[in-house]
């Protein structure tokens, strides 16, 4: 998010990134490294021919980096020289930044020591690190960003999706529902028409091997009779 500050400053708030007026920003320790938990403070300098020519960054808070210059706090990454473009934007400095707290580049360094450290042994790199952040980094509140008025807003937003994908549920369920009722209605049909056809059909079986019984036994009566008016003659 960008947001305006006055006639000429400008903010930008991102979730591990808050970038003041001044040109200077804090960047939250990524989580899984020794600054984990602190905040660094870095600014970007600009010179007068910006954006042909990339800023300069210096952190301001002493950190143990191989990237890092221990005593001016110079940034070395690519992104603010060689990769460098007009169409870059401070928003992606400042993440790549945060991102060479993750995996530095001992290849191109600027402390030798923490970048000869890092190859020879990451552990004890790790743990001048840590030590270094937790002398000068500043601590990260559990609630620092609840008063972010971005976070509201993405929060809002979050629950009317939530409640948009209840709703869109519930209609869906009870869409099915309907369906359900009337196949089950359609069935229980056509199971009555196949019933009532079967008791017409085995009604109408039994009326005709009934009449064809009597008509089997008139002509045996017939021939008894016959046979008994003989005899008397």
């Amino acid at each position: 998010m960008v947001r305006l500050v006055g006639a000429k400053n400008i903010y930008i708030s991102f979730l591990f990134i808050h970038l003041h007026p001044l040109r200077q920003a804090e960047l939250q320790g990524p989580v899984g490294t020794p600054y984990e938990g602190k905040f660094f403070v870095l600014k970007l300098v600009f010179n007068h021919d910006f954006p042909s020519a990339p800023p300069r960054g210096f952190f301001l808070t002493k950190l143990y980096h191989p990237n890092v210059d221990m005593t001016s706090g110079a940034i070395c990454v690519n992104t603010l020289k060689k990769d460098w473009t007009t169409a870059t934007t401070l928003g992606h400095v400042l993440s790549v930044i945060r991102c060479l707290l993750i995996v530095p580049f001992p290849e191109s360094s600027l402390n030798d020591e923490a970048g000869r450290l890092f190859m020879e042994s990451y552990d004890e790199y790790a743990k001048r690190a840590r030590l270094m952040a937790d002398v000068h980094g500043r601590r990260v509140e559990p609630a620092v960003f609840a008063t972010d008025a971005t976070t509201d807003v993405a929060a809002t937003a979050e629950q009317q999706q939530l409640q948009l994908q209840q709703q869109r549920q519930l209609e869906e369920s009870s869409k099915s529902v309907k369906v359900r009722g009337v196949l089950k209605s359609s069935s229980d049909t056509t199971n009555n028409t196949a019933t009532m056809a079967a008791n017409a059909s085995a009604g109408s079986s039994s009326s005709s091997s009934s009449s064809t019984t009597k008509k089997t036994k008139a002509p045996l009566n017939t021939k008894l009779g016959k046979k008994k008016s003989l005899k008397r003659l």
